[in-house]
């Protein structure tokens, strides 16, 4: 399906470079190099820009195969889990694109090298060889639950691809964290997601989550301005249950569009599906508050260490008054030992 606007988008990417996505290995990049693929950014066309090799593209680009075969690569997913869909986006490449493309998934232990990983792993084919459209954003369901952590995408019998999205759900690896240890339970790489929000106009929600600081205003959460009553909100899915210990609200780069308050709220709902957050949303009686309704700051972190309660979650709304933007939202607590 060339449409990139496909149900599954919604998801969290993860693929992406800002995630820690990482194409490991190619059997060939003569044209453009690998590294391209999982660029945050959307493909690029500069007109008339070539190099020593040929016209300057922004993706993925393998030379004219003249003997038999087809040409790969293989990437590590940034966030390990369910995939649910994938963008295989050929933006630009009208008369060099893969005639089709298949992408095989494996799940891989540690961190070995890529030629290991490449001549030692059992994959599974999570999408059988579908023909490309040119210049499109080509979308594909993917039915299969297992979690992975390694993608091989196959392009027959060569060409060019400017990106791949992975969307998919992101789940919490017990392994990765030190027993006992206190982490950041909505973190996107420790698999938290946020499900749901009242409005995400000018930012996506996904943002909230991701590592590190938010590089400019554009990459946090912003809702649009609001004239009417009520206020804008946001629900995280947390990595796992857990009790939270404290939690940092971070308005950076919005500086004349933060919010004016916060409050923040948690549930306990082990058995709602994801698809039944709407229900749960607006369950009178399932929200508890964590942190009181306090002022914001622009351009700021806020830390709030003296929670109003400190019981087990599985989910935290962040309600914020009466709109604007918010940079990160980090809820660290101990996951439940159960």
């Amino acid at each position: 399906m060339a449409d990139g606007t496909a149900p599954f988008t919604d998801l969290i990417d993860l693929a992406s470079e800002r995630a820690g996505g990482l194409v490991l290995l190619a059997n060939d990049e003569f044209f453009a190099p690998k590294e391209a693929l999982l660029k945050t950014a959307p493909a690029e066309w500069r007109e008339g820009v070539y190099t020593e090799r040929g016209k300057w593209m922004d993706g993925w680009e393998t030379r004219r195969r003249r003997t038999p075969g087809y040409d790969w690569c293989i990437l590590r997913l940034g966030i390990p889990g369910i995939v649910r869909g994938v963008v295989v986006d050929t933006s630009f490449y009208r008369g060099n694109y893969p005639e089709s493309c298949s992408i095989e998934a494996t799940t891989v232990d540690g961190t070995p090298d890529p030629e290991t990983i490449a001549t030692t792993a059992t994959w599974s084919e999570i999408l059988r060889r579908t023909p490309l459209e040119g210049d499109s954003r080509n979308a594909f369901a993917v039915h299969n639950a297992a979690a992975f952590t390694h993608l091989r995408l196959n392009i027959y019998p060569d060409g060019g691809v400017a990106r791949l999205r992975v969307h998919g759900e992101g789940l919490f690896d017990p392994t990765r964290h030190h027993p006992g240890s206190e982490i950041d339970l909505a973190a996107a790489e420790n698999g938290g997601q946020v499900l749901l929000c009242s409005d995400m106009f000018f930012g996506n929600r996904h943002n909230l989550i991701m590592p590190g600081r938010s590089t400019h205003m554009g990459d946090g959460w912003e809702t649009r301005r609001r004239r009417g009553p009520g206020h804008d909100w946001a629900i995280v899915k947390l990595a796992t249950r857990g009790t939270l210990h404290r939690v940092e609200i971070d308005t950076d780069h919005f500086k004349g569009n933060a919010p004016g308050r916060c409050m923040v709220e948690f549930a306990d709902a082990r058995s709602v599906p994801n698809a039944d957050v709407q229900t749960l949303a607006g369950k009178v009686g399932a929200w508890h508050m964590l942190v009181r309704e306090t002022p914001l700051e622009p351009h700021s972190r806020h830390r709030f260490t003296d929670l109003v309660a400190r019981a087990p979650a599985t989910h935290v709304r962040l309600n914020i008054y009466p709109d604007g933007g918010i940079a990160r939202m980090r809820l660290y607590g101990m996951p439940d030992a159960s």
